[in-house]
């Protein structure tokens, strides 16, 4: 069976670690597609309005604190 490097922990020594939103080198950048389709229904369950002007790093502390809200987080 081949190895592929994510099984391998010394290939990846973070493992499955999460990065801060504000750390990723790509978080001024504007949400992703996919960042606002789930913002977006997330802020529907929620009862919040959906801003589609964040950025990804906002995108993302947004999408946990509404999963901690709706409950969908767990």
């Amino acid at each position: 069976m081949a190895s592929t490097p994510d099984a391998d922990p010394k290939a990846h020594p973070t493992g499955n670690a999460v990065k801060d939103p504000d750390n990723r080198t790509t978080g001024g950048e504007p949400m992703t597609g996919a960042q606002a389709s789930y913002l977006q229904t997330l802020s529907e369950e929620a009862g919040e309005e959906f801003d589609p002007e964040l950025n990804k790093a906002d995108a993302s502390k947004k999408i946990d604190e509404l999963q901690d809200k709706t409950g969908r987080g767990e």
